[in-house]
């Protein structure tokens, strides 16, 4: 579905739903596959974040952080996200808040209104200013 080479696939079905009509206030957990239709008001988490499989629906809305190796956004999310593995972000996805990738598809319509961070690695490279003697 990804083409993921290195790493982990995502997960070609669904273990949880939160129905459209349901809203959690709180911090969500979860391992397999997630999908939302309803609202999250909390964090969403994979217990595995590298074997996670997210899913945002188009009448969806999460507001928190996402942390999770494979994301799939189609609805609404205001927070930032961190997908470890890969990251789609289909027409009808608004995501307000930065995104870290390592693999990203954006289709046209999709707004992103924060930065886009590749994540190459599981390190973090900090840039330093050249001193000037």
């Amino acid at each position: 579905m990804f083409g993921v080479k290195n790493g982990s696939k995502p997960q070609n079905k669904i273990d949880s739903l939160i129905g459209a009509g349901t809203r959690i206030e709180g911090h969500v957990t979860f391992s397999g596959g997630l999908r939302v239709d309803g609202e999250i008001h909390g964090n969403v988490r994979a217990e595995k974040e590298q074997t996670g499989t997210l899913v945002i629906s188009e009448q969806a809305r999460v507001e928190g952080e996402i942390t999770v190796g494979h994301v799939i956004i189609n609805g609404t999310v205001i927070g930032p996200v961190c997908a470890a593995e890969s990251l789609e972000l289909h027409p009808n996805a608004r995501v307000t808040g930065d995104v870290e990738y390592h693999q990203l598809e954006m289709q046209q319509g999709a707004v992103v209104q924060g930065r886009l961070v590749h994540q190459t690695s599981g390190k973090t490279v900090e840039l330093k200013l050249a001193s000037s003697n």
